[in-house]
């Protein structure tokens, strides 16, 4: 396996669809997350080993910034002409990706506590594997 490095995001486009969400990377290429979110509150723990993506809207829901976490498989200059951005943490490790949102790794699990009203926009969090994904977009509790 080679080092990967902590990677910048750019602004991306982002369509939020009645059965699914769509970003357009900054290459102009799209790619659709489909399913409708499951709303989850408080710390949203995701399934060891799976690729985990956070994806948060501005408040127009039309724009976002969309983060890999602990991703080994994508080299750095994708990412980069992509506008996708990584952040690499070992375990016990936690980091602010973005206002209001932080992540932290809990052995092979990644956790995700997000704020939407601090981060201004949407929370939505894509976990993947080659047997699957889940969507889900972090609420405050009523």
């Amino acid at each position: 396996m080679s080092a990967r490095n902590d990677v910048a995001p750019d602004t991306l486009g982002v369509e939020l669809a009645e059965d699914g969400i769509v970003v357009e990377y900054t290459d102009g290429r799209e790619t659709y997350y489909r399913g409708v979110p499951t709303k989850e509150s408080g710390t949203l723990r995701t399934q060891p080993g799976k690729l985990v993506q956070i994806l948060v809207t501005d408040p127009t829901e039309t724009e976002g910034v969309m983060m890999y976490v602990n991703d080994r498989n994508t080299h750095d200059d994708i990412l980069e002409s992509t506008g996708v951005g990584r952040v690499m943490l070992e375990s016990g490790e936690e980091e602010e990706l973005f206002p209001g949102v932080t992540v932290r790794v809990d052995g092979y699990a990644i956790e995700v506590e997000a704020d939407p009203e601090t981060a201004r926009g949407r929370v939505f969090v894509f976990e993947e594997d080659e047997l699957g994904e889940n969507s889900y977009e972090i609420v405050n509790e009523d």
